[in-house]
């Protein structure tokens, strides 16, 4: 049996792309005829001086491309201008359900707010990277609502917590940790 006489099925996968290359990716992958959806939701400008609802990737880094997993479009999926590789396992790309997919689609576009999981876990140690209390680590604790966290500081073996913008704080890596 040949590689030609096998009927291979077409399924979406989840793309993973360089950082803040999503749409250099999406834009690549439409000039090569593929079929490929980048969900995106309107936020608030982080920007001080603008108040512009912007659209951005409701998963940064990643987008869905559908294919067959033919070797020639595989090749020709991931050397496209800041793709990085086609999500999986050690036996290769995983497929994400169709429904699933669809489902994206039709939340995208509903004027609802569309929120994604946490980016933090109870006890990840985080740092504060922007406003008063930039430069200090210490241990995610909850979020408040409305984009505040409350992040716990130890010093001389006491805790003390502040509460920050859920936008200023970032995971401290496990290897810095």
């Amino acid at each position: 049996m040949t590689l030609n006489s096998i009927k291979l099925s077409r399924s979406w996968y989840v793309l993973h792309t360089k950082s803040r290359f999503e749409n250099v990716v999406y834009e690549g992958l439409l000039k090569k005829s593929m079929e490929v959806f980048l969900p995106k939701i309107k936020v608030k400008s982080k920007r001080r001086d603008r108040k512009l609802l912007i659209q951005v990737p409701l998963f940064p880094g990643y987008l869905f491309v559908k294919t067959d997993l033919h070797p020639y479009e595989h090749v020709e999926i991931v050397k496209t201008t800041g793709a990085v590789r086609l999500v999986g396992n050690k036996s290769g790309p995983v497929s994400v359900p169709q429904d699933a997919v669809e489902s994206l689609k039709v939340m995208v576009v509903s004027d609802q707010p569309v929120t994604t999981g946490t980016r933090f876990k109870k006890g990840d140690r985080v740092m504060v990277v922007h406003g008063s209390f930039a430069g200090i680590t210490g241990t995610f604790v909850q979020y408040r609502g409305k984009g505040r966290v409350i992040v716990n500081i130890e010093a001389l073996g006491q805790y003390a917590a502040v509460e920050v913008s859920e936008d200023d704080v970032e995971i401290v890596p496990k290897i810095l940790s």
